[in-house]
């Protein structure tokens, strides 16, 4: 019983020096607090200025009659694509075909009258010359021939009008786009005076975005485009999305005192018929590309009592507080402007569990790519 005793008490010995060791071994370890990283690299960062657009037609053509008269037929259904050249309206053409019948008519008449009065003329001119007829028979004569071909000339301007008249009772879209509402129908009386609007029709590829930008941001517009064309993004109202591609096209020629900013319109082609007029966006216009800068994601920017500051992971994997100045900052993405070099490794998430020292186990992404480095 002695022995089983002595050899129970020395194998509960052992157990314990056993787990005395690993927990020292244990409390050896260092502590590594977990934290996401990203490489500081040098990459071109597109400029933005972001404001708010309405989308309006490129275009807006009011079709009016230009002739007075019945409508006999309409050509097209409301909210339909149209092309230039596309039937819209006929108005009854019977008075305009009965006034150039009629114009054509006199003309036919006065050419008659025009060809005796020549031949006489021919015939005056030949007996006078054998002294059969006087000087003042041959100018009456004359002035004859030379007055119809006066009244010629005019029937050829009543022919001209009276088919331009019939040409209006055809009326063609003037542009490719979208119609509207129709605002009158078959049987319905227009006047050319009234100039009553019939339809409108909105161009639509491409298709304009009117935004604003702060007044003081004039001189960096102006010289984007001394440079080349600037590119606009049309995104969804909340920013998440990009809608369309195009370019500035007008600078307005005046500042709103009112509001301190000044209206640009911008062109898109609008291919998909993504952008619609009155469509409310947000606009995103480059007004410049900082060429080859260093960049950070914008979670790594610190603020503490003595400015901004960043914390870099070092090779032992120990972060070090290193002071910052930043340039941009947008798009989730800010240029360093010094204390930081391209390749260096700062934390991005969980600093609130750092400081000066502290050892730490960084994740990079898998796949990180320079920030922003897309330029349209």
């Amino acid at each position: 019983m002695l022995v089983i005793a002595g050899s129970i008490i020395w194998w509960w010995s052992s157990v314990e020096k056993q787990a005395a060791s690993a927990a020292k071994a244990t409390n050896a370890l260092p502590i590594k607090v977990p934290v996401t990283a990203a490489k500081v690299v040098t990459a071109d960062v597109p400029i933005y200025l972001n404001g708010l657009g309405t989308v309006a037609p490129y275009q807006t053509v009011v079709v009016s009659s230009r002739v007075d008269g019945e409508i006999i037929k309409v050509g097209f259904k409301q909210g339909q694509m149209v092309a230039k050249g596309d039937l819209l309206f006929n108005i009854d053409p019977r008075p305009y075909q009965a006034a150039l019948d009629a114009a054509e008519a006199k003309k036919a008449q006065d050419q008659a009258s025009q060809t005796e009065a020549e031949l006489n003329l021919k015939r005056i001119t030949d007996l006078s010359g054998k002294g059969a007829d006087s000087k003042q028979q041959l100018d009456t004569q004359q002035a004859t021939v030379d007055q119809l071909a006066a009244m010629i000339k005019g029937d050829q301007a009543q022919i001209d009008s009276s088919q331009l008249q019939l040409h209006y009772t055809t009326i063609r879209a003037p542009i490719t786009g979208r119609a509207g509402f129709r605002l009158v129908d078959v049987g319905n009386i227009v006047h050319a005076a009234n100039a009553t609007s019939m339809v409108a029709i909105d161009q639509l590829q491409p298709i304009s975005v009117v935004f604003t930008a702060p007044e003081e941001d004039i001189g960096r517009i102006y010289t984007a485009l001394a440079a080349g064309d600037v590119p606009v993004l049309a995104e969804s109202s909340d920013g998440l999305k990009t809608l369309s591609k195009g370019r500035l096209a007008i600078v307005n020629n005046a500042v709103d005192a009112t509001s301190g900013s000044i209206s640009l319109k911008a062109t898109f082609t609008n291919a998909d018929n993504v952008l619609s007029p009155g469509l409310s966006i947000s606009t995103r216009l480059l007004v410049e590309t900082l060429r080859q800068v260093t960049v950070i994601p914008h979670g790594a920017i610190q603020n503490g009592p003595d400015g901004l500051y960043a914390y870099v992971i070092g090779a032992d994997d120990k972060v070090a507080m290193v002071a910052i100045t930043i340039g941009s900052d947008s798009d989730g993405t800010a240029v360093v402007l010094t204390g930081l070099h391209s390749g260096e490794v700062v934390v991005t998430s969980g600093q609130y569990r750092l400081g000066p020292g502290t050892l730490v186990d960084g994740t990079l992404p898998a796949n990180q790519v320079a920030p922003a480095a897309k330029v349209p």
